[in-house]
């Protein structure tokens, strides 16, 4: 039977691990700046129209050949749901003409030379999107702002940082990779940002606690030693806790649909960050910061 080992020394690893996330919260911040996120229709507007081809054997370059074809701006075409179902997105926006969804319909059936039905179609005018992509970044804000405050109240300020930092560094580097591979950002996304903010905050919570239980506990060995042995005595829960929602996340990657990939891709992403960093972001941090046995007897007093 497999045993998680309960002695590893994890402070020998922290200045390289250190080093990684610097360089990793740099390129992404430089990917960031030069790419930018390749924002859906949520957030910049267009129609969203689901179809469905008669014909199995028409590909997704066709549709989207026929689409550009059209000069119909930016356009995206993926698989959806059944092998003959498509989503598309489109940056014209016009669907409260109904000719204009009409003649896109026709000039496909021609060009394609199959029946096409549109199933649905959807739009977003910029105003909105603008909107909501405001609403989704102050949602993001405000939840990092929320954390720095509970993790104050609960612990001392100390602990409040290295928890902040492990944050940031989770959002960053998770947008930096989905900039990079031009993955489509919605509010599907969002959420699953708001949701890997509150899974790294628990782990780092988790360690966090033993690691104040074990400084009361033990009054003449230094914070490196004391984040060690509790990072080691919360080691199985950590991996039992991300090994089984990876399962999840992966079974939902894999057979969930077109509609569901991108937030299960990002989840994925920040759970394996987000466990990274309790461990080797947020502990450290302690230690940069001079926490010890009388810092935490002086806050509760």
């Amino acid at each position: 039977m497999f045993k998680i080992p309960q002695n590893i020394n994890f402070t020998k690893y922290y200045k390289k691990t250190n080093i990684c996330s610097v360089i990793l919260v740099i390129l992404s911040v430089i990917v960031l700046s030069i790419k930018g996120l390749n924002l859906g229709v949520d957030f910049k507007g267009g129609t969203l129209i689901e179809l469905r081809t008669e014909n199995e054997r028409i590909t997704v370059s066709e549709i989207r050949r026929s689409l550009l074809n059209m000069n119909l701006g930016d356009v995206s075409v993926k698989k959806f749901g059944k092998k003959n179902d498509y989503l598309a997105k489109i940056e014209v926006n016009k669907t409260s003409d109904p000719d204009f969804i009409s003649s896109v319909n026709k000039k496909m059936n021609k060009n394609l030379g199959s029946e096409i039905n549109f199933r649905r179609v959807e739009n977003v005018g910029p105003k909105v999107s603008k909107e909501l992509f405001n609403s989704g970044m102050l949602a993001i804000s405000l939840s990092l702002a929320a954390m720095l405050i509970y993790i104050w109240i609960r612990f001392e300020w100390q602990f409040s940082v290295g928890a902040i930092a492990a944050l940031v560094h989770d959002v960053i580097i998770t947008l930096g990779i989905f900039s990079f591979l031009s993955y489509e950002v919605n509010l599907s996304i969002v959420a699953a940002v708001l949701t890997i903010v509150g899974y790294s905050m628990n782990d780092t919570v988790v360690i966090f606690d033993r690691i104040r239980e074990n400084l009361k506990k033990y009054s003449k060995i230094s914070i490196s030693d004391i984040s060690n042995i509790s990072i080691n005595e919360t080691l199985s829960r950590t991996l039992i806790t991300s090994i089984t929602t990876l399962l999840a996340l992966f079974s939902i990657y894999l057979f969930g649909g077109a509609i569901l990939k991108g937030f299960s891709f990002a989840m994925i992403v920040g759970v394996l960050v987000g466990t990274f960093s309790s461990i080797f972001v947020a502990s450290p941090i302690l230690k940069y910061t001079n926490v010890n046995q009388k810092t935490v007897l002086k806050e509760e007093v």
